[in-house]
């Protein structure tokens, strides 16, 4: 019964060394000079800290369309939201609209860590 349970307690250490190793390993994400980099959030998270330098184009306004289609096509780009489901979102439609260099950077914790930029409040 003791050997199960050391044998327990290290399985379960090796799971969470593996987990945590997992979670601090943010991929880097080459951020071109020119490149713009747009904050699909609300306004009212955008306002709370977003990254620096970054548009705020509201994915779920109503008319994110409309709005993203004024910026060239053939721009490099990098969104973020707060968890990666709407950067994925909006990165599909840019595709989808027929933009050529969209880069999803997931939720603003991950994207500052992979690109660099530092977020800012205001």
């Amino acid at each position: 019964m003791r050997r199960i349970r050391i044998l327990f307690a290290a399985l379960a250490a090796a799971v969470l060394v593996t987990s945590l190793a997992a979670c601090s390993t943010t991929p880097s994400v080459e951020v071109a000079d020119d490149a713009v980099i747009i904050d699909v959030r609300a306004p009212e998270e955008y306002a709370e800290g977003h990254l620096e330098g970054a548009i705020n184009v509201n994915l779920q306004s109503g008319s994110f369309d409309q709005e993203i289609a004024e910026q060239p096509l053939d721009g490099a780009y990098v969104v973020y939201c707060r968890s990666g489901n709407r950067s994925a979102q909006a990165a599909s439609i840019m595709t989808e609209l027929g933009f050529t260099d969209v880069t999803d950077a997931g939720g603003i914790t991950e994207a500052s860590s992979a690109t660099g930029i530092p977020i800012v409040t205001g």
